[in-house]
């Protein structure tokens, strides 16, 4: 394989490793702040081992995340030199704010966090990891509005061979960035739902804590289907957003290929890339393509046929992904109302089945967001900066091809080991539950409401 298709298969490889982390960072950090400020308002020390055993999980998730987030940057320097050179004026700046501004609030903060209870008040604590929350969403603002520049070019002008901002306003309300902040926001907060729900299921199903993993799961069961419902809202307006920006994407997504009004959704269908058509086309939706796209009905979808073949992205691993993934989060949804409704009964760890399918869904949400970066990702190829840059034109000039694989395998190896300490120190502390000893992190004094 040449350096181009090494680039994007290494880079590709550590994003999508990197992001297994982030999406439990953003939804675990303010579910455990929650808890902690029940605890605060209440006095009721279940929250309070509820925030210290769900935080040690999510500090053993955030210390990866931030490891393998660090080797993505270099990336841009070392592999895509040429991108970084045409387009650095605009995209540093957003990374440039995530790093100083919202990564040292979230780094500072977990500092207080880790070490300081039983060393300042309860409100205090309780503030220090709600801005840990704050730092790592503000983190994941500042990179989604970079991402949607890409996505969206706004607010430059093409000069001395390069594109250079000329309005920042423009780049930061770019509305692809804002959207697909919300759309990414929400699948990360369904994620840690689903994560905190599965490991109740599995010490409910043990019958360990009942007190203690009925409440978890309750209070992640409402956070997930509020989630639910967000992700499919900001979809809705992402997919809008799509439609009007990346015409071929949204052709790919829905495997259209003639450009045409009133475009049905069939919920069977093959695509036939090389035929360029569907080989199958089942119970079809009428015009509800169109309303997806522009919600009018009649509104014209253009097709794949429409471009050239070379500035088209991918259609089967683009169309399955999505699929996928629209099939994927309708299940959670459901999912998370039943566990609303459920938790709420007499005798919930009693409902086997019901545990036992939360707790093989754990993973479902971590696949989701995969496949919604493929999506994102693959769908607006071949273009790194859609309609400004191509993909192979952002590659460094200056690598070689051993250089490349020499990184990739070092990377592979690398990440699987820590890929294997994670699934070890997340196992082993979920299995163990939560700790009664509270003389560590209260005062007796604290206990009793003083």
């Amino acid at each position: 394989m040449d350096v181009l298709t090494l680039s994007r298969l290494q880079f590709a490889a550590t994003t999508m490793f990197h992001f297994i982390f982030v999406p439990l960072t953003l939804g675990l950090s303010v579910l455990t702040a929650y808890m902690e400020t029940r605890y605060v308002r209440t006095g009721d020390e279940t929250y309070l081992k509820m925030a210290k055993f769900w935080g040690k999980l999510f500090l053993i998730n955030f210390a990866l995340g931030v490891v393998t987030g660090i080797t993505q940057e270099f990336q841009f320097g070392m592999n895509w030199a040429e991108y970084s050179r045409y387009v650095g004026d605009i995209f540093g700046a957003p990374l440039a704010i995530e790093a100083t501004v919202a990564f040292f609030l979230e780094s500072v903060f977990i500092g207080v966090w880790i070490f300081g209870w039983n060393k300042v008040s309860k409100v205090t604590h309780a503030v220090a990891i709600w801005l840990v929350a704050i730092g790592t969403n503000l983190s994941a603002l500042w990179i989604l509005l970079a991402n949607g520049w890409m996505q969206k070019p706004v607010g430059y002008v093409l000069r001395n061979g390069r594109a250079e901002m000329v309005d920042f306003l423009a780049v930061v309300t770019n509305p692809y960035g804002i959207i697909k902040f919300v759309h990414t926001l929400t699948s990360g907060y369904m994620v840690a739902a689903f994560f905190v729900m599965g490991i109740s299921a599995w010490h409910l199903l043990r019958k360990n804590r009942i007190d203690f993993f009925v409440r978890s799961f309750r209070m992640a069961a409402t956070f997930g289907f509020v989630a639910a419902i967000l992700v499919f809202l900001s979809g809705d307006f992402h997919a809008v957003e799509i439609a009007k920006t990346q015409p071929t994407k949204f052709a790919a997504m829905e495997s259209v290929w003639e450009t045409r009004k009133g475009v049905g959704m069939n919920l069977i269908l093959l695509p036939d890339p090389k035929n360029e058509c569907n080989a199958v086309e089942r119970l079809c939706i009428p015009n509800m393509v169109s309303m997806l796209a522009f919600h009018t009905p009649d509104a014209e979808i253009k097709g794949l046929k429409d471009f050239p073949k070379e500035l088209r992205p991918p259609v089967q691993l683009t169309f399955w992904s999505f699929r996928l993934m629209v099939g994927l989060g309708t299940f959670m949804a459901l999912a998370a109302l039943a566990g609303v409704i459920l938790s709420r009964m007499k005798h919930f760890e009693n409902r086997t089945l019901f545990l036992r399918v939360m707790l093989l869904a754990l993973p479902l949400p971590y696949i989701a967001a995969q496949l919604g970066w493929i999506v994102a990702e693959l769908g607006r190829q071949p273009w790194i900066v859609y309609g400004v840059l191509k993909t192979a034109d952002g590659v460094s000039k200056a690598v070689t091809t051993p250089q490349v694989v020499g990184s990739l395998v070092g990377f592979t190896l690398i990440y699987s080991l820590l890929g294997a300490i994670d699934i070890y120190l997340l196992a082993k502390y979920a299995r163990k539950g939560p700790d009664d000893d509270l003389s560590g992190i209260i005062k007796p004094a604290t206990a009793k409401g003083a």
